[in-house]
């Protein structure tokens, strides 16, 4: 798809968003007459909320709400524990996700809501936390965030995603939109071999790699069974419990549990709306059908005559399950699609199901294979279910031994993530001066402030220098025996720069064309492809604009190509190399905006490389490889048409092709 196509779809996109914008925030205003937290922090929604330093150059992780939240637990520790260096953002869109991820992470994570996908907002977010790397969490894909990163050079990672045949079905009806979105996206961790699948097909190459379900690496609290075995001593009962239910199914919980006292008189039914909106209504509800009902919200104790615990907070449902004798799993009697069974499973619990598992569709599968699930339609079924395991002890607890068993076998999709993650990304460090300068870090050392090339001067550092167009310098930055490095100061061409030469227009940090760089470099190593290894980018502010430096470490004994046919011919095997070489780039969609035979190195072991990345990127699409193969055929002719000896003729030009076309 042309680049015009795609902005005329992310424009008529981001219109239809626009139109929506009034419809979703007077949503959160409707909401808050139940749930108050709907209309606080408004600003987050549209990206005006102040951002400290601290926030900024780390990750930002999305997780939708509490569900996914729960599921993001161990990767986000994993974040944690293996960048200490870095700040983490977790973001989400509702009040009990948030509610969530201040509970479990605290001050360890800064915690904003994702903005409305508007260009501008997304603009403003990314502009203010300046991160490094971004993790959507399952089908979070959002095309103006998705594209601003890409147009920063930010690598986005799409984890623990599942996509059902059904909503595949349904994104190939808008595949004009899909395929830029997935474009942009650099790798996909899927839960499963059938999601990566139907991702690869949707974006028409090799995206997504199947990491596995994050949901099965669940962290229980160490105290849970502690606090659990305080309450269920007290209460010397049996429990039941009915999880994340909906409206028009706790009528069905309630009529069921009537039945089953009829056989088990002294059963406790713990019953946990999904939705905080709804605690009233369900409140009521009990209050209708004449039970005795204690709220958790008012701390009121379960006395011998309560019959229903209203779970009416956020965050305790793992230890209303860590307490229950039996759990029905909500959003199942209804056409909801059910929710999440293995929280119980973690906590060796026995599950029961409503018929409508479809969000949950291969770990309720799995379940049924390993005999751990039983089902029930309706209240008579449900109540049924209830007594048949209560009359049954043993055979209850081998069920849900073996839906542990089952849990347990599906572990490792944490690490699996964090090493595709790595694959697409290095860590680095921002630091901002008192000078207004910014630098981003990678894994060397660089004075906090370094200049241009008088300071290196200074500190008698400079080794050697290149000209061309613009002069770059060799820095040799300590003085023991180590690389050197290649310092660029950033210029203007064409006309505009005899005027302003090296000074351009304010853009965001992340835009700067010496961050852009640097960041390509990076995910270039990463991907195996031999280009120079980035030091440090610099971004200057100056009077309503910028300046900028970047460092790279020098390749040792290389020459360009230009030089170099000027003293010698390639061979044969060289020219085909070389085009081997290209075609490598062009297969990860790698474009170079000005491939000429000065931005090509030979080394002396004869390995080519490819450097100077300034205005280049990662671009879908095909049409563009043959461009830059005409452009540097012309630069080879005009160096040809200056040099008489320069080794270089259509023979080696066919070679080149000839390399090329058989990679």
């Amino acid at each position: 798809m042309r680049g015009r196509d795609v902005h005329w779809i992310l424009w008529l996109y981001s219109l239809l968003v626009y139109l929506a914008r009034p419809f979703y925030l007077l949503s959160f205003v409707w909401r808050s007459r139940a749930d108050r937290t709907y209309r606080q922090r408004l600003a987050e929604r549209l990206a005006w909320q102040h951002v400290p330093q601290s926030a900024k150059g780390g990750i930002v992780l999305h997780a939708v709400s509490m569900g996914e939240v729960v599921a993001a637990t161990p990767l986000i520790e994993r974040l944690l524990a293996q960048y200490p260096q870095l700040p983490l953002t977790v973001t989400c869109m509702s009040p009990t996700g948030s509610a969530r991820i201040q509970q479990s992470f605290a001050a360890r994570v800064h915690h904003y809501y994702l903005p409305l996908d508007t260009p501008g907002a997304s603009r403003r977010f990314l502009n203010k936390l300046q991160p490094q790397l971004i993790v959507l969490l399952e089908t979070e894909i959002w095309p103006n965030l998705v594209a601003q990163a890409a147009k920063d050079r930010i690598p986005l990672l799409l984890a623990n995603a599942r996509l059902s045949a059904r909503s595949a079905r349904g994104y190939r009806k808008v595949l004009w939109l899909m395929r830029p979105v997935l474009g942009n996206i650099s790798a996909i961790a899927a839960q499963d071999l059938a999601t990566a699948r139907r991702f690869n097909r949707l974006a028409g190459r090799e995206l997504a790699t199947v990491c596995g379900n994050l949901k099965f690496e669940m962290r229980i609290a160490d105290d849970l069974a502690e606090r659990a075995a305080a309450l269920t001593t007290t209460w010397q009962r049996p429990v039941w419990v009915a999880g994340s239910t909906h409206a028009g199914e706790d009528e069905i919980v309630l009529a069921a549990f009537a039945k089953a006292r009829l056989a088990i008189p002294n059963l406790l039914l713990i019953l946990v709306p999904r939705h905080p909106e709804r605690f009233q209504a369900v409140a009521d509800l009990i209050s209708a059908r004449q039970l005795s009902c204690v709220r958790r919200s008012l701390q009121q104790a379960v006395q011998a005559d309560t019959q229903v615990l209203l779970g009416d907070t956020m965050g305790e449902l793992m230890l209303w399950y860590q307490a229950a004798d039996f759990i029905f799993i909500g959003g199942s009697l209804i056409e909801r699609g059910g929710h999440n069974p293995l929280e119980a499973m973690c906590l060796g619990k026995p599950v029961i199901s409503g018929p409508h598992v479809f969000n949950f569709a291969k770990a309720f599968a799995a379940l049924e294979r390993a005999d751990a699930v039983r089902y029930a339609r309706d209240a008579d079924e449900l109540a049924q279910c209830l007594l048949t395991l209560a009359a049954q002890p043993q055979d209850t607890a081998e069920m849900a031994r073996r839906g542990l068993v089952l849990y347990q076998q599906q572990g490792g999709a944490a690490v699996r993530t964090i090493d595709l993650l790595q694959q697409q990304w290095q860590p680095s460090r921002l630091q901002i001066s008192a000078a207004e300068h910014v630098e981003l870090y990678t894994s060397q050392h660089v004075p906090v402030q370094w200049q241009q090339a008088s300071t290196w001067q200074q500190l008698d550092a400079i080794t050697g220098q290149s000209t061309g167009r613009n002069t770059v310098y060799f820095v040799k930055p300590t003085a023991e025996p180590s690389p050197q490095w290649v310092l660029r100061h950033y210029y203007r061409g064409g006309l505009i720069g005899k005027v302003l030469r090296d000074w351009f227009w304010q853009v965001p940090v992340a835009q700067s064309r010496a961050f852009a760089e640097c960041r390509l470099l990076q995910r270039l190593r990463l991907f195996g492809l031999p280009v120079p290894e980035p030091v440090a980018a610099r971004y200057q502010q100056r009077a309503g604009g910028f300046s900028a430096d970047i460092l790279i470490k020098r390749i040792d004994g290389a020459t360009d190509l230009c030089q170099l046919l000027q003293q010698q011919a390639l061979t044969a095997t060289d020219w085909q190399a070389l085009g081997h070489l290209i075609a490598r780039f062009h297969r990860l969609q790698v474009w170079h905006s000005d491939l000429n035979c000065h931005n090509i190195l030979q080394d002396r072991q004869g390995q080519f490389y490819l450097i100077d990345f300034d205005k280049c990127g990662i671009r879908q699409g095909q049409q563009w490889q043959q461009q830059t193969l005409e452009r540097l055929l012309r630069s080879f002719r005009k160096e040809a048409g200056k040099y008489p000896n320069f080794a270089f003729d259509d023979a080696a030009w066919q070679q080149l092709l000839l390399g090329y076309q058989a990679h």
